[in-house]
Protein backbone atom coordinates (compact mmCIF):
# COMPACT_ATOMS: atom_id res chain seq x y z
CA UNK A 1 0.00 0.00 0.00
CA UNK A 2 3.06 2.14 0.72
CA UNK A 3 4.32 1.73 -2.34
CA UNK A 4 0.90 2.26 -4.55
CA UNK A 5 0.63 5.77 -2.33
CA UNK A 6 4.32 6.71 -2.83
CA UNK A 7 3.73 5.90 -6.95
CA UNK A 8 0.68 8.17 -7.15
CA UNK A 9 2.51 11.00 -4.94
CA UNK A 10 4.86 10.73 -7.55
CA UNK A 11 2.99 10.88 -10.38
CA UNK A 12 1.71 13.78 -9.27
CA UNK A 13 4.13 15.84 -8.78
CA UNK A 14 5.63 14.80 -12.10
CA UNK A 15 2.36 16.34 -13.43
CA UNK A 16 2.47 19.40 -11.66
CA UNK A 17 5.81 19.94 -12.92
CA UNK A 18 5.23 19.12 -16.56
CA UNK A 19 2.06 21.47 -16.17
CA UNK A 20 4.49 24.49 -15.84
CA UNK A 21 6.28 25.88 -18.91
CA UNK A 22 7.43 29.05 -16.94
CA UNK A 23 11.19 28.32 -15.81
CA UNK A 24 10.48 30.28 -12.48
CA UNK A 25 7.71 28.61 -11.59
CA UNK A 26 9.07 25.17 -12.04
CA UNK A 27 12.40 26.39 -10.13
CA UNK A 28 10.23 27.28 -7.20
CA UNK A 29 8.09 23.88 -7.51
CA UNK A 30 11.55 22.04 -7.60
CA UNK A 31 13.06 23.85 -4.61
CA UNK A 32 10.03 23.26 -3.05
CA UNK A 33 10.62 19.55 -3.51
CA UNK A 34 13.82 19.23 -2.68
CA UNK A 35 13.30 20.60 0.55
CA UNK A 36 10.25 18.18 1.30
CA UNK A 37 13.25 15.41 -0.01
CA UNK A 38 11.36 14.52 -2.61
CA UNK A 39 14.24 14.39 -4.88
CA UNK A 40 12.96 12.47 -7.96
CA UNK A 41 10.25 15.14 -8.39
CA UNK A 42 12.86 18.16 -8.15
CA UNK A 43 14.64 16.39 -10.72
CA UNK A 44 12.07 16.22 -12.98
CA UNK A 45 11.38 20.17 -12.36
CA UNK A 46 15.05 20.64 -12.83
CA UNK A 47 15.66 18.49 -15.89
CA UNK A 48 12.84 20.42 -17.68
CA UNK A 49 14.33 23.74 -17.07
CA UNK A 50 17.52 23.06 -18.17
CA UNK A 51 15.38 22.16 -22.03
CA UNK A 52 14.09 25.53 -21.54
CA UNK A 53 17.41 27.07 -20.08
CA UNK A 54 20.62 24.96 -20.77
CA UNK A 55 23.19 28.34 -19.85
CA UNK A 56 22.34 28.57 -16.42
CA UNK A 57 24.52 27.22 -13.89
CA UNK A 58 22.07 27.23 -10.95
CA UNK A 59 20.00 24.69 -12.60
CA UNK A 60 22.99 22.27 -13.04
CA UNK A 61 23.94 23.04 -9.39
CA UNK A 62 20.80 22.20 -8.08
CA UNK A 63 20.19 19.12 -10.26
CA UNK A 64 23.92 18.10 -8.81
CA UNK A 65 22.88 19.11 -4.94
CA UNK A 66 19.45 16.64 -5.60
CA UNK A 67 21.50 13.92 -6.97
CA UNK A 68 24.14 13.79 -4.58
CA UNK A 69 20.88 13.61 -2.10
CA UNK A 70 20.27 10.48 -4.37
CA UNK A 71 23.82 8.86 -3.83
CA UNK A 72 24.12 8.98 -7.93
CA UNK A 73 27.51 10.49 -7.56
CA UNK A 74 27.64 9.88 -11.28
CA UNK A 75 25.11 12.33 -11.93
CA UNK A 76 25.88 14.78 -9.36
CA UNK A 77 29.67 14.85 -11.01
CA UNK A 78 28.15 15.64 -14.11
CA UNK A 79 25.87 18.09 -13.40
CA UNK A 80 28.29 20.11 -11.07
CA UNK A 81 30.70 20.05 -13.97
CA UNK A 82 28.04 21.43 -16.21
CA UNK A 83 27.96 24.09 -13.83
CA UNK A 84 31.79 25.42 -13.58
CA UNK A 85 31.49 24.84 -17.45
CA UNK A 86 29.25 27.83 -17.54
CA UNK A 87 30.53 29.30 -14.53
CA UNK A 88 34.29 28.24 -13.57
CA UNK A 89 33.97 30.94 -10.48
CA UNK A 90 31.31 29.19 -9.30
CA UNK A 91 32.79 28.60 -5.69
CA UNK A 92 29.95 26.40 -4.14
CA UNK A 93 29.85 24.22 -7.13
CA UNK A 94 33.28 23.67 -6.73
CA UNK A 95 32.92 22.66 -3.35
CA UNK A 96 30.54 20.35 -2.94
CA UNK A 97 32.05 18.34 -6.52
CA UNK A 98 35.09 17.90 -4.31
CA UNK A 99 33.16 16.45 -1.86
CA UNK A 100 31.26 14.27 -4.31
CA UNK A 101 34.37 13.10 -5.22
CA UNK A 102 35.34 12.33 -1.76
CA UNK A 103 32.80 9.79 -1.80
CA UNK A 104 33.97 8.00 -4.80
CA UNK A 105 35.96 4.73 -4.39
CA UNK A 106 39.45 4.53 -5.94
CA UNK A 107 38.87 8.08 -6.77
CA UNK A 108 42.13 9.17 -9.49
CA UNK A 109 43.75 12.23 -8.19
CA UNK A 110 44.40 14.77 -10.26
CA UNK A 111 48.38 15.47 -11.61
CA UNK A 112 49.75 18.93 -10.60
CA UNK A 113 50.49 21.06 -14.14
CA UNK A 114 53.26 23.54 -13.68
CA UNK A 115 52.62 26.82 -13.05
CA UNK A 116 52.46 28.00 -16.25
CA UNK A 117 49.96 25.82 -17.75
CA UNK A 118 47.69 26.72 -15.13
CA UNK A 119 48.67 30.31 -15.37
CA UNK A 120 47.51 29.60 -19.10
CA UNK A 121 44.45 27.40 -18.75
CA UNK A 122 42.93 30.49 -15.84
CA UNK A 123 44.04 33.10 -18.32
CA UNK A 124 42.11 31.21 -21.58
CA UNK A 125 39.22 29.99 -19.55
CA UNK A 126 36.13 29.88 -22.47
CA UNK A 127 33.92 32.09 -20.29
CA UNK A 128 36.44 35.05 -21.06
CA UNK A 129 36.30 34.51 -25.08
CA UNK A 130 34.44 37.54 -25.33
CA UNK A 131 36.47 39.88 -22.86
CA UNK A 132 39.50 39.03 -25.04
CA UNK A 133 37.55 39.89 -28.45
CA UNK A 134 36.78 43.23 -26.81
CA UNK A 135 40.11 43.94 -25.47
CA UNK A 136 41.42 42.79 -29.32
CA UNK A 137 39.09 45.05 -30.96
CA UNK A 138 40.10 47.85 -28.87
CA UNK A 139 43.76 47.91 -29.47
CA UNK A 140 43.29 47.41 -32.91
CA UNK A 141 41.16 50.09 -33.30
CA UNK A 142 43.61 52.34 -31.52
CA UNK A 143 46.23 51.14 -34.16
CA UNK A 144 44.46 52.52 -36.97
CA UNK A 145 43.88 55.92 -34.99
CA UNK A 146 47.72 56.27 -33.81
CA UNK A 147 48.12 55.63 -37.44
CA UNK A 148 46.06 58.19 -38.57
CA UNK A 149 47.72 60.59 -36.13
CA UNK A 150 51.02 59.80 -37.07
CA UNK A 151 50.32 61.22 -40.55
CA UNK A 152 49.40 64.60 -39.05
CA UNK A 153 51.72 67.36 -38.79
CA UNK A 154 54.75 66.78 -36.08
CA UNK A 155 53.33 70.68 -34.16
CA UNK A 156 50.07 69.13 -34.32
CA UNK A 157 50.85 65.61 -32.39
CA UNK A 158 53.96 63.48 -31.66
CA UNK A 159 53.80 60.08 -31.35
CA UNK A 160 56.52 58.21 -30.82
CA UNK A 161 57.98 55.39 -33.71
CA UNK A 162 57.48 52.92 -31.34
CA UNK A 163 53.78 53.23 -29.78
CA UNK A 164 52.59 51.26 -32.86
CA UNK A 165 54.61 48.28 -32.81
CA UNK A 166 54.04 47.83 -29.16
CA UNK A 167 50.58 48.40 -29.65
CA UNK A 168 50.49 45.48 -32.49
CA UNK A 169 52.14 43.03 -30.48
CA UNK A 170 49.97 43.63 -27.76
CA UNK A 171 47.13 43.38 -30.55
CA UNK A 172 48.77 39.57 -31.53
CA UNK A 173 48.67 38.82 -27.63
CA UNK A 174 45.22 39.65 -26.95
CA UNK A 175 44.07 37.50 -30.45
CA UNK A 176 46.07 34.66 -29.83
CA UNK A 177 44.56 34.34 -26.51
CA UNK A 178 40.74 35.15 -27.37
CA UNK A 179 40.90 32.55 -29.97
CA UNK A 180 42.39 29.95 -27.68
CA UNK A 181 39.15 31.03 -25.24
CA UNK A 182 37.12 30.28 -27.82
CA UNK A 183 38.55 27.09 -28.76
CA UNK A 184 38.09 26.03 -25.33
CA UNK A 185 34.18 27.50 -24.62
CA UNK A 186 33.67 25.55 -27.62
CA UNK A 187 35.35 22.46 -26.13
CA UNK A 188 32.97 19.14 -26.01
CA UNK A 189 36.09 16.66 -24.95
CA UNK A 190 35.55 16.64 -21.27
CA UNK A 191 33.01 13.74 -19.56
CA UNK A 192 32.29 11.42 -16.84
CA UNK A 193 32.36 7.82 -15.98
CA UNK A 194 28.46 6.78 -15.51
CA UNK A 195 29.59 2.98 -14.57
CA UNK A 196 31.43 2.37 -11.62
CA UNK A 197 34.29 0.06 -12.31
CA UNK A 198 34.23 0.62 -16.07
CA UNK A 199 37.50 -1.24 -17.46
CA UNK A 200 39.65 0.76 -18.79
CA UNK A 201 40.97 -1.21 -22.42
CA UNK A 202 44.48 -0.83 -24.16
CA UNK A 203 43.99 0.02 -27.85
CA UNK A 204 43.42 -3.25 -28.63
CA UNK A 205 40.35 -3.51 -26.55
CA UNK A 206 41.43 -7.27 -25.80
CA UNK A 207 42.58 -8.53 -23.01
CA UNK A 208 42.77 -7.54 -19.09
CA UNK A 209 41.73 -3.80 -18.29
CA UNK A 210 44.68 -1.59 -17.88
CA UNK A 211 42.39 -0.06 -14.79
CA UNK A 212 38.82 -0.30 -13.36
CA UNK A 213 37.37 3.34 -12.95
CA UNK A 214 35.14 4.78 -10.55
CA UNK A 215 31.61 6.31 -11.27
CA UNK A 216 32.31 10.18 -11.25
CA UNK A 217 35.40 9.89 -12.97
CA UNK A 218 36.02 13.23 -15.37
CA UNK A 219 37.85 12.27 -18.60
CA UNK A 220 38.61 13.79 -21.53
CA UNK A 221 37.53 12.40 -24.71
CA UNK A 222 41.01 12.51 -27.09
CA UNK A 223 40.27 9.96 -29.91
CA UNK A 224 36.52 7.78 -30.98
CA UNK A 225 36.86 4.19 -32.84
CA UNK A 226 33.97 2.35 -33.24
CA UNK A 227 31.82 1.96 -29.72
CA UNK A 228 34.96 3.27 -27.72
CA UNK A 229 36.29 6.16 -26.93
CA UNK A 230 39.85 7.32 -26.15
CA UNK A 231 39.97 8.97 -23.04
CA UNK A 232 42.75 11.08 -20.69
CA UNK A 233 42.32 10.20 -17.21
CA UNK A 234 42.92 13.61 -14.35
CA UNK A 235 46.31 11.37 -13.62
CA UNK A 236 47.40 11.42 -17.03
CA UNK A 237 46.77 7.76 -17.98
CA UNK A 238 45.14 7.00 -21.73
CA UNK A 239 42.87 4.12 -22.46
CA UNK A 240 40.18 3.28 -24.11
CA UNK A 241 36.41 3.10 -22.79
CA UNK A 242 33.43 2.06 -24.12
CA UNK A 243 30.87 5.07 -25.12
CA UNK A 244 27.83 3.84 -23.45
CA UNK A 245 29.77 4.60 -19.79
CA UNK A 246 30.38 7.58 -20.91
CA UNK A 247 28.17 10.69 -20.69
CA UNK A 248 29.61 14.39 -22.19
CA UNK A 249 29.71 17.43 -19.81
Amino acid sequence: MKKILLACTLLLNTLVCLAGDNAGVLWGQGNTFYNQKQYDSAIICFEKITALKPDKADIYFNLGNTYYRMNNIGMAVLNYERALQLKPDYKEAKENLLLTKSRMSNYIQEADDIFFITWWDSLTRGDMATMWAILSFITFSSIILLLFLRRLPKTIVAIPAQVPGILWFIWVCFMIIAYTSALNNNDKSKAVIMQNDAPLMNEDMKGKPLSLLPEGTTVKIKATKGEYEEVLLPDGRKGWVQKSWLNRV
